[in-house]
């Protein structure tokens, strides 16, 4: 007797959403449709790059119906989450309900502000494509403010970029920043004498990279102060208000641009009990994955608390190759139980961590190896340009950085943003057409 097809509903089209996708669309047994409250799955590690101008969105994001086409047991949903019904095997979300047999939650997660509200509603995040975009027009409107002031408090204020948090993201954003100050904006804004010097990296740990070796810690550390710029440990942002940064130490710095990147929370999911709910709002999982006190529904990547892994008593680190390994995991467990077998447990496979610096300079630790400078660099970009879903994305985005690299002057620094009397006036023209077509 054929066995009925499985509806399964993906929620979160980042990394382990798709790689799960990938290996169990394979499978005709399953039906499986994905919500997202984007139409494009894109590649967060190089959201900096878009911010700072240095590449284009459409070089590292894909339209899921594109990736979706000819697959004939594969459907998008477009909405957010809003409440999960275990009981009734659905999903609520703001544009309608969706049924599923399996439920799998890859939403990952957002920023976490630690309660600090002025820092919430002023500083300018790092997580979406949108993100990344708002923060390039902010840094580009502000040099072209602090060129038209003769008032030096309120150019040093325009001028001021502070980043929160040295992890990755913060380092790798702090060395694209100088590198541009260096290359670019002496060329182009002669009225600013040193974009470097006002370049300030703030980090409440002991050291940068705080998750990798002590050798990329000091390599980041070398290589940014020699960039110029101002790196501040040991000490945490407080508040952010009236644009003025403060410190944990009473020092301040004026600025209209904090980014911050500086610690993150899972998404919140109403309905699942709250026995399920860990540390950071993380979903408690159990080897397979499965959400504690339910039947049917997952969790996976930056989203999950797995503690049942011997090498990781405490949770996985929130890493991109965790989610691809849940993701490829999960697959191979659900195909499993369709053939009458038993899941097997996750075993997460460390294949080691790296941040780019500047130009040409980078740190790989790998679980017995250390790499730094133009090898880590080119390193860095192939295991960057792999994971990219679509070959003509792959191919612009290396000829993109090759081109950036050799002319040391990427083209991408437009300021596009639609201003808001182009928005209310397309309004009536918007509700004419519709009365037209009604």
């Amino acid at each position: 007797m054929e066995q009925p097809v499985k509806r399964v509903v993906i929620v979160g089209g980042g990394f382990a959403g798709i790689n799960l996708i990938k290996k169990l669309s394979k499978d005709k047994r399953f039906h499986i449709t994905l919500v997202d409250k984007n139409n494009y799955t894109f590649f967060p590690p190089l959201l900096y790059q878009v911010a700072t101008a240095f590449i284009e969105p459409s070089n590292i994001s894909y339209p899921f119906r594109r990736l979706f086409q000819k697959k004939h047991n594969l459907r998008f949903h477009m909405g957010s989450l809003k409440k999960v019904n275990p009981e009734q095997n659905t999903i609520e979300t703001d544009t309608g309900i969706v049924e599923y047999d399996y439920l799998v939650l890859a939403m990952g997660t957002e920023s976490n502000y630690f309660g600090m509200e002025q820092v919430k509603a002023n500083a300018l995040p790092m997580k979406t494509i949108d993100d990344a975009l708002n923060l390039r027009n902010h840094l580009l409107l502000n040099m072209e403010e602090a060129v038209h002031t003769n008032d030096m408090k309120e150019k040093e204020k325009h001028l001021n970029i502070v980043i929160a948090g040295g992890g990755p993201t913060g380092v790798e954003l702090a060395g694209m920043l100088a590198e541009l100050g260096r290359n670019i904006a002496l060329k182009e804004y002669p009225e600013i004498k040193d974009l470097r010097s006002h370049l300030y990296l703030v980090d409440a740990g002991k050291a940068l990279l705080g998750p990798m070796s002590v050798k990329s810690q000091q390599e980041a550390t070398r290589i940014l102060l020699k960039l110029g710029v101002k790196i501040i440990t040991n000490t945490a942002v407080k508040d952010y208000r009236d644009d003025i940064v403060y410190l944990a130490d009473g020092r301040t710095i004026p600025t209209n641009v904090l980014i911050w990147a500086s610690g993150v929370i899972a998404r919140e999911v109403p309905g699942l009990p709250a026995t399920a709910i860990g540390r950071g709002k993380r979903i408690i999982v159990n080897e397979f994955n499965k959400v504690h006190d339910t039947q049917n529904i997952f969790a996976l990547g930056d989203q999950s608390l797995q503690t049942s892994d011997t090498k990781w008593p405490n949770g996985h680190p929130q890493l991109a190759q965790v989610a691809i390994q849940h993701g490829d995991k999960l697959a191979a467990n659900l195909i499993r139980e369709a053939d009458n077998k038993t899941m097997e447990g996750f075993v997460y496979n460390d294949k080691g961590s790296m941040a780019i610096i500047s130009k040409y300079k980078a740190v790989v630790d790998l679980p017995k190896l250390f790499f730094k400078g133009f090898g880590a660099w080119f390193i860095w970009l192939f295991i960057h340009i792999i994971p990219l879903i679509g070959f003509r994305n792959k191919v612009k985005l290396a000829f993109s950085w090759f081109w950036s690299f050799i002319t040391n002057d990427p083209t991408l620094r437009l300021i596009i943003r639609p201003r808001k009397e182009d928005v209310i006036d397309a309004k009536p023209r918007v509700e004419a057409a519709k009365e037209l077509t009604s």
